[in-house]
């Protein structure tokens, strides 16, 4: 209750960059990017300022702005110049909002010189503000908690085209959009503001609507709230899988996860550890699914070392054996491999390692944790661990959530 009237601008004006994050095209900071807003709110009223596809502003990007991208989007998407719509290669929200700012900067965005905080947030929030609001009609269109994300997609993909639209004017759809969810949710904040602060609190939670504050105080504040999607630090053992859809459509809607963790001990003490994604691919090919291409990263200990892997492939519909990545971020090592699914078929990608000795130095005790972070904008994805000193435990994790097992 002390941060909201800051948020509402009753300390003084804030400008917000919002970023629409397509959680169904999952990329590492939640999703991608295709469309932002920039919206001022004074004292609670608010102010939209500019709202559009971020093709639209990348396309009109300075000659000599030319970031160099990260080498994955070189490598399977040909993308050389590092866009403002993939900004969001980190899996901590923070970072991923910092270089949304610089690219929005570079790329010569409208009042980027003004931004106070960053707001990215998925299909999945609109989905459950509109459970509380009600079906919302904009154009002749009646979207519904139930298909906004899939009927909002179409749209901007292939309706406007049947509604006489040009293709520079395809997401001209959400500005009135944007507006009639505005309205619903003042109307209806009073009477049911309860139920849209708990709404918040869980997206908050489960990932799905993330905050950068620009102003550092306002950050320390934000992230004391565990509201700012941080990739955090852990005294044991630790791991994050992290997806990047790459021009797989938005076919992460038929992805069925399920992510095996094994852990043995060796004799001298220390842990190896095998961490390995299911791929259930569910859909078919149709205008929004696709075979299913991800880059996928496994965040695990710093210190960690390869032994083994399996799964890897150079490209889809391909039998050469791709090869992995390492690299050091955010505090953790992280292994790196691509890997593509037919539709109606199932793929596994495995990386297989030593865990560093501070992790076997902490069963001192006979207690072994780990702290399993779920990626930004992922809705859900099944979990088991299973420790050959211990019992197996299995989970739909849909949080973050630290482990505990006694170890003899």
């Amino acid at each position: 209750m002390k941060i909201i009237p800051k948020f509402l601008g009753f300390t003084k004006p804030v400008t917000y960059l919002l970023l629409f994050e397509n959680n169904t095209e999952l990329r590492p900071g939640g999703g991608f990017i295709g469309s932002y807003a920039v919206m001022r709110v004074d004292k609670g009223k608010t102010e939209l300022l500019k709202l559009e596809g971020t093709e639209t502003l990348d396309r009109n990007t300075p000659s000599g702005w030319k970031p160099e991208s990260p080498a994955q989007l070189k490598r399977h998407l040909g993308v050389g110049k590092w866009f403002f719509r993939d900004a969001n290669w980190s899996p901590d929200f923070s970072e991923s909002a910092k270089k949304a700012l610089e690219l929005y900067n570079g790329e010569g965005g409208a009042s980027a010189d003004q931004i106070d905080m960053v707001v990215g947030f998925t299909p999945t929030l609109l989905e459950q503000l509109i459970r509380v609001t009600g079906p919302v009609a904009v154009e002749g269109i009646k979207f519904t908690s139930e298909n906004i994300t899939e009927k909002l997609e179409y749209e901007v993909e292939y309706g406007y085209d049947e509604r006489g639209l040009v293709f520079t004017e395809r997401k001209k759809i959400m500005r009135p959009l944007f507006h009639a969810l505005l309205a619903g949710l003042k109307l209806d904040a009073l009477s049911n503001w309860q139920k849209y602060l708990e709404i918040g609190k869980e997206m908050i939670k489960e990932k799905q609507l993330m905050f950068y504050a620009v102003e550092p105080d306002w950050q320390k504040d934000l992230a004391k709230q565990d509201w700012t999607g941080q990739v955090k630090s852990a005294d044991g053992d630790y791991l994050l899988w992290v997806d990047a859809n790459l021009a797989a459509l938005k076919t992460d809607w038929a992805i069925k996860r399920d992510l095996k963790y094994i852990i043995t001990r060796r004799e001298d003490g220390r842990f190896i550890a095998t961490a390995e994604m299911t791929y259930n691919h569910k859909g078919k090919f149709d205008w929004r699914t696709s075979r299913y291409r991800t880059y996928a990263r496994a965040f695990v200990p710093a210190g960690s070392e390869l032994l083994l892997y399996d799964g890897a492939m150079k490209w889809d519909r391909t039998s050469g054996k791709g090869e992995v990545e390492q690299g050091n971020e955010l505090g953790k090592k992280w292994f790196g491999a691509f890997i593509a699914i037919e539709p109606g078929k199932i793929g596994k990608l495995s990386f297989t390692y030593l865990l560093p000795k501070t992790v076997s130095d902490q069963v001192q005790n006979h207690l072994y944790t780990i702290f399993v972070q779920k990626q930004l904008g992922l809705t859900e994805m099944g979990l088991t661990i299973e420790p050959k000193f211990g019992t197996t435990t299995s989970t739909v994790l849909r949080t973050d959530k630290e482990f505990k097992f006694y170890v003899d």
